[in-house]
């Protein structure tokens, strides 16, 4: 389902995040999530949209790193199959060039590119719509006006949640054995218009009382839904801000870490874009 976003809107609203009060919310770590993810027992998801400016990447030469930027619906929860998502990815290649794309998921099949050119500092507007198995995902890049909506129908669902993500990338060598990218320093990331929707027609900012809230920090060594097999001699992690604007906009912070080097086996070169990206669950 498309959806139009004037691009001084989300402009008025970036320039907003540094000085609005915060929200509380409840508190989780992950190896390759941070943003808010909502959720409540019994309460199942049929839309999430949220508008975003694609950061831009500091590339050294010399080094690989990815991270990207998406809305979805499940994926949550431990135990969860399943998880319908559209974003952009923003990465570092060997040479020091960023490499902007864009791209939807719906996992457990892998990611598919979309034909859709996106430069940092774009904005860029996403939804994604689900009813019984019927998944649209859209993406609008409000900068250059053009568009992309799908829809496809997913032999397995989860709608038990909702969520506005940047993420590390990951890599597989089958769907049992996945290593986490190196996080590109994308400086900070701002979610501006977020809101999600339930089956039964209640729709709300994060901060909704129809749901509950959780807020997500990535560290390398937090956990994952899937086997986690090390990020390198050094990755990054990323920090969400509190909420603001009513729930409807956050930012995400990037910091550099140092963790201990794992098993890792090597990239494949689809990981260099958003060909292959796994995003199972926190």
């Amino acid at each position: 389902m498309r959806f139009s976003l004037p691009a001084a809107l989300l402009a008025a609203t970036t320039m907003l995040l540094a000085g609005a009060p915060s929200a509380l919310a409840d508190s989780s770590i992950s190896s390759n999530w941070s943003g808010y993810a909502v959720h409540r027992s019994g309460v199942r998801f049929r839309q999430v949209k949220a508008a975003w400016k694609q950061p831009t990447a500091s590339c050294a030469a010399g080094s690989q790193s990815y991270s990207a930027q998406w809305v979805g619906l499940g994926g949550y929860s431990p135990s969860s199959n399943a998880l319908e998502q559209i974003g952009t990815e923003i990465d570092c290649s060997s040479t020091g060039r960023a490499l902007s794309s864009a791209w939807y998921e719906l996992v457990p099949a892998p990611s598919e590119t979309i034909n859709l050119r996106v430069r940092p500092g774009d904005t860029m507007a996403a939804s994604v719509t689900v009813v019984g198995h019927k998944v649209t995902v859209s993406l609008e890049d409000a900068t250059t006006h053009r568009s992309f909506t799908k829809s496809l129908r997913a032999g397995a669902i989860d709608v038990s949640s909702a969520e506005w993500i940047v993420e590390a990338p990951s890599d597989c060598i089958s769907i049992n054995s996945c290593q986490t990218l190196p996080l590109a320093d994308f400086g900070r990331a701002s979610f501006g218009l977020a809101s999600a929707r339930t089956t039964t027609g209640r729709s709300g900012t994060i901060v909704s009382s129809h749901w509950g809230r959780t807020a997500i920090t990535l560290s390398p060594g937090g956990p994952r839904f899937i086997v986690y097999q090390g990020a390198g001699p050094s990755s990054g992690a990323a920090t969400p801000s509190g909420l603001l604007l009513g729930g409807s906009a956050f930012n995400v912070s990037y910091q550099q870490v140092s963790v201990q080097q794992g098993n890792r086996f090597a990239p494949r070169a689809t990981a260099t874009a958003a060909g292959y990206l796994v995003h199972p669950g926190r």
